[in-house]
């Protein structure tokens, strides 16, 4: 870009954001909240909406379930009421995200942590319970797996789960995911895939000399149909599940918790997914759940502030909170005052986090 067009866009932005802080213009714009983002973090955004709504004068917040990935986009391509003011996410914001935000004029983000949730692999309730480790799954879900020569890959010759690890039944690979832009399939391929991926000894060596390569390896599911994506759409992977026993599905354990009479979450590495496994750590696939807010939106958007305070009030988010009789595991006590102060005082995000 030459730098007069450069010119031109900064000035377009700073124009666009001294138009949205005037009073004139947000009184002339949307009068209710608006949020995008991850399926899993959806419901509970979805119910502290309601609650507000019903506590407050402000209308009930718009909450859109678009995946984090393409939450994340849209909150990103500006400021005004045209833009989200809030995007949930369930992985961390990654720096080509937060340049991609500064690109537009999104500068100050308030970077809200919410609890934890696991991710996991389950079938239907009346189907044969599964108890896999993150090796099994790697090799099941691999695009490529190692062959029988160290250094040396192959496409994944893997048709039943029996053909990855004999204790396994003898039916056909056949897992509903969601797609590229869900935080919950960013938050599997790092915890489960690369998990079991770094059980093979050169393989695991690879991060330090070939990170490229070692994470290609690891992320990068099969496309042969064992995988199927199944869109941002829990409730249609759990009646996929119901109509075919064999099958499995991965989605978030808050989902399982609210589904618990249709699905099982399988043991992973022995470990079944629980609540209390999840708290104290113990569960090896779970992740901390986020949401992102622009600091240019409180007090200009109205009920922004209130929705804020109600989602990290102790009520909505603490160890009985009504969230956590949806599936949220909630931080400790010591983190969730963190967490509170700094949402309180909008301090926005002091560094990108890595990718």
């Amino acid at each position: 870009m030459s730098p007069i067009r450069k010119a031109i866009a900064t000035l377009g932005v700073v124009f666009a954001v001294l138009s949205f802080a005037a009073p004139s213009y947000a009184q002339s714009g949307r009068d209710y909240v608006y949020v995008v983002g991850s399926s899993t973090v959806y419901p509970f955004a979805t119910v502290v909406a309601e609650r507000f709504g019903r506590r407050s004068d402000f209308k009930t917040p718009k909450i859109e379930s678009t995946g984090s990935g393409g939450g994340l986009k849209l909150f990103c391509d500006g400021i005004g009421v045209d833009y989200p003011d809030i995007a949930n996410s369930s992985r961390a914001i990654k720096s080509s995200e937060v340049e991609s935000c500064a690109s537009n004029g999104v500068t100050d983000i308030i970077e809200v942590k919410i609890g934890y949730d696991g991710i996991v692999i389950a079938n239907a309730i009346a189907a044969p319970a599964l108890t896999i480790s993150r090796a099994d799954i790697f090799l099941a879900l691999a695009k490529e797996v190692p062959s029988d020569f160290e250094g040396v890959l192959v496409a994944n010759p893997y048709r039943t789960w029996a053909d990855v690890n004999p204790e396994l039944p003898a039916i056909r690979i056949e897992v509903l995911g969601p797609p590229p832009t869900s935080g919950t399939r960013d938050a599997f391929v790092e915890l489960a895939m690369e998990g079991g991926c770094k059980s093979v000894a050169w393989i695991k060596a690879l991060k330090s000399s070939d990170k490229n390569r070692y994470k290609a390896i690891c992320h990068t599911i099969r496309e042969d149909g064992a995988f199927v994506e199944a869109g941002e759409n829990d409730n249609l992977i759990v009646q996929k599940l119901q109509a075919n026993p064999d099958a499995f599905g991965i989605f978030g354990f808050s989902f399982l918790d609210q589904n618990m009479e249709k699905v099982k979450g399988s043991k992973i590495d022995d470990v079944a997914p629980s609540f209390d496994a999840i708290a104290d750590g113990k569960y090896p696939v779970s992740r901390p759940l986020y949401f992102y807010v622009k600091k240019a939106h409180v007090d200009v958007i109205s009920g922004l502030r209130g929705y804020l305070r109600e989602f990290t009030s102790e009520r909505a988010w603490g160890e009985e909170g009504y969230l956590s009789e949806r599936g949220l595991v909630p931080m400790p006590d010591v983190e969730r005052r963190q967490v509170a102060a700094d949402v309180r005082d909008l301090n926005p995000l002091k560094f990108a986090k890595e990718e």
